[in-house]
């Protein structure tokens, strides 16, 4: 499956994912485990080379899960920050969480660059982490995506075990592309040497209830609501139903056809939609900035037919408009080509 096919599947899952948090925050009080988090990425040649598993770059696909991961965790007051090593860089500094920011730095990383000169220097990289968790005060959950294969420099595992001596508020949880037997071993130490350590499968978390489960996990418990005192209810309007939006569907450049490893993702949508109490949704295609505006919106409505078809060939039941945007409402940065790709999305919400 090629890159832009997995990350169909990927965005579109977790899309759900905050579709199902919603109704199962309603009668709970969420507290967060952490008061910040550092989202870490390892920028080392090897993770520019396709992992075995999914056949595709590993921080192309890391950056679409924490981008994914972004749209579920509860805004819950956190410090947060985004961070690359080999080499070390800054693309947010520590700053009071938002989902905007934090998803402009992730879009913003590096994709393409050499392999070949830039080893992975893990143990600098925890080393050079030190002074942001330094910044911080309380608990920190510092999430890394990586894929264990250190080559160069300290020993990762004892520079883990110093951090932690250092910050006893600290747990590291690791996201691991480890494809080669060493990077696995490194990717194991580390998460034994603490308990609060939560394992980070990137294929368990391409599904709603595995990405769930891990933001729970590492972000945030839940708490029954108090008990309210009784009071009068008023009828809900004949027709009203939950505001909700299903999420992005993205395409490869130029292309509007429904193909066949787009088909799991849709089944999830599918399946949102027979079960929701509302019965009318907009089915929504945009572009990315590339070509005239007269044309993309062309390329944006056939976009949104397609994903309506299919919706409609499969059994759904309910009535679906369909519009396009063409390139007017870009989420994302055009300049980039990640950004332009996530920018190639249909959305389904109600009317």
């Amino acid at each position: 499956m090629n890159t832009g096919k997995r990350l169909l599947s990927i965005v579109l899952l977790t899309a759900l994912a905050v579709f199902g948090m919603a109704f199962s925050a309603q009668a709970e009080t969420l507290r967060p485990k952490v008061d910040n988090f550092i989202l870490f990425f390892d920028h080392s040649g090897s993770m520019v080379q396709d992992n075995e598993m999914f056949k595709a770059h590993k921080l192309v696909l890391a950056k679409s899960l924490a981008l994914g991961m972004n749209n579920v965790i509860p805004d819950l007051g956190y410090q947060s920050g985004v961070n690359t090593f080999a080499p070390f860089e800054t693309q947010l500094a520590p700053t009071t969480y938002n989902r905007t920011a934090v998803a402009t730095a992730v879009t913003g990383i590096n994709t393409k660059y050499d392999v070949y000169g830039n080893n992975t220097p893990m143990g600098f990289g925890l080393d050079s982490i030190d002074p942001v968790l330094g910044s911080m005060k309380g608990r920190t959950a510092l999430i890394v995506f990586s894929d264990g294969d250190s080559n160069y420099g300290n020993d990762p595992v004892a520079e883990a075990q110093a951090l932690y001596s250092k910050y006893p508020n600290l747990c590291i949880h690791i996201v691991s592309y480890a494809d080669k037997q060493h990077g696995k071993d490194v990717v194991a130490q580390i998460r034994a040497l603490k308990g609060c350590s939560v394992v980070g499968d990137p294929m368990a978390m391409t599904s709603t209830a595995g990405l769930n489960q891990f933001v729970r996990d590492v972000f945030y418990e839940t708490a029954p609501e108090p008990a309210a005192a009784p009071r009068a209810m008023t009828p809900a309007p004949a027709g009203a139903c939950e505001n909700i939006t299903l999420g992005n569907m993205n395409f490869a450049f130029d292309k509007y056809m429904i193909v066949p490893d787009m088909v799991p993702a849709l089944e999830q949508a599918l399946s949102v939609l027979k079960n929701s109490s509302c019965q009318k949704f907009t089915v929504t295609g945009h572009t990315d900035s590339v070509g005239t505006v007269a044309y993309n919106q062309k390329l944006s409505e056939r976009r949104a037919n397609s994903v309506s078809k299919w919706l409609m060939e499969k059994g759904f039941q309910g009535k679906l408009s369909v519009e396009g945007k063409g390139k007017l409402e870009p989420k994302f940065d055009n300049t980039t080509d990640d950004g332009r790709h996530l920018n190639r999305r249909v959305e389904i919400s109600t009317n």
